[in-house]
């Protein structure tokens, strides 16, 4: 039985999506249980054999500062959720809530692994092969190191290797350009590190690679630091949003746009579907000792049965384990260019 800690008070909507989406999932996955964590009144219109109420009497709000969540609201939703599974009871946590609060609640409470300086947020965006391509990080670092990059490329390869049941996929580093010599400083040096990487086994390294090869799936895996990641994110996330919009405003102008929208609608619908973010709700936290996946904010029922699922596959595909297996394997490539925490932040003021 595969149990996870649900943070059902977070996010834009609370309840009224959370627990509509635990029960969706509760009924897809029969060895599953949850940890249903909030505002017990909150909570007890959601009534199930595999589920229980974790009572939790605050909620961190999608505007609180860190430090409100870290020190004022002990007693989080958010926070007990991620406790549980510090303690033993869930194998994961999904909350909907603050990014920015998650992480460090999550990171303060499970702590990093060891030859890990900064945790990741790990997420897959659809490409024209049909599947997948997962790309690190998405916003949890903003100023990256070439060493965090490739300790990003070490945890990306542990969770694509769970996602796809590949243990050797490939990992590009997101450039502006294919060639060695392009790029900033740290994009360089990283450059060196991944293919040293590669030359011992660790990861498999295809090069540099531009933002167009994200949408075609050129690698498996892309490595970025945490600003141009969440951009990308947040406009591959407006893709559907916008087709949407096109729909609509086709069909209601004349009759000429109409019959036109009509005939590409079938294949403009195909298209919304595969680039649709709630089918690919569900980022990992990766680097921490245990198990945390965060849902979009604004997430509705299938976006947030979707992080359930995720979280539920990384837990019964033992993704931490092989996270630790991938981080103990790279250790000497890791120790060799690691730098430490005060003078990594130092070289990126």
């Amino acid at each position: 039985m595969i149990t996870l800690a649900v943070d059902c008070m977070g996010g834009d909507h609370g309840p009224s999506v959370t627990l509509p989406a635990c029960r969706r999932f509760l009924d897809e996955h029969p060895d599953a249980a949850l940890l249903l964590v909030g505002l017990p009144d909150a909570l007890a219109s959601l009534s199930h054999a595999r589920c229980r109420v974790v009572a939790a009497s605050e909620v961190v709000g999608m505007e609180d500062p860190i430090e409100v969540a870290l020190r004022r609201k002990k007693d989080s939703s958010m926070r007990v959720a991620i406790q549980q599974v510090k303690d033993g009871a869930a194998q994961a946590a999904v909350s909907a809530g603050n990014t920015g609060a998650l992480m460090a609640v999550a990171r303060y409470l499970l702590k990093t692994l060891d030859g890990i300086d900064r945790p990741a947020i790990a997420t897959q965006i659809p490409n024209a092969k049909g599947g997948a391509t997962t790309v690190l990080d998405l916003g949890a670092n903003v100023d990256c190191t070439a060493e965090h990059l490739l300790q990003f490329a070490v945890m990306g390869s542990a969770l694509v290797s769970v996602l796809n049941d590949d243990n050797n996929p490939s990992v590009g580093l997101l450039n502006i350009g294919e060639e060695a010599i392009k790029g900033s400083e740290v994009i360089k040096r990283s450059g060196e590190l991944l293919r040293s990487a590669a030359n011992n086994g660790d990861l498999n390294f295809y090069g540099n690679i531009e933002g167009n090869d994200i949408f075609k799936g050129t690698t498996d895996i892309v490595v970025c630091d945490g600003f141009v990641g969440n951009v990308l994110l947040k406009t591959t996330e407006g893709l559907a949003t916008m087709i949407g919009g096109f729909l609509k405003a086709e069909f209601s102008r004349n009759i000429f746009t109409k019959l036109a929208a009509i005939v590409s609608y079938p294949v403009l619908i195909a298209f919304k579907s595969r680039v649709d973010h709630r089918r690919y709700n569900g980022a990992a936290l990766l680097g921490l000792r245990g198990l945390v996946f965060k849902s979009h904010g604004s997430a509705d029922e299938l976006a947030f049965a979707n992080a359930l699922s995720r979280a539920y596959d990384a837990a019964r595909n033992q993704l931490l384990e092989r996270v630790q297996a991938r981080i103990a394997h790279a250790a000497p490539v890791l120790a060799a260019g690691r730098v430490p925490e005060a003078a990594a932040v130092a070289s990126v003021q």
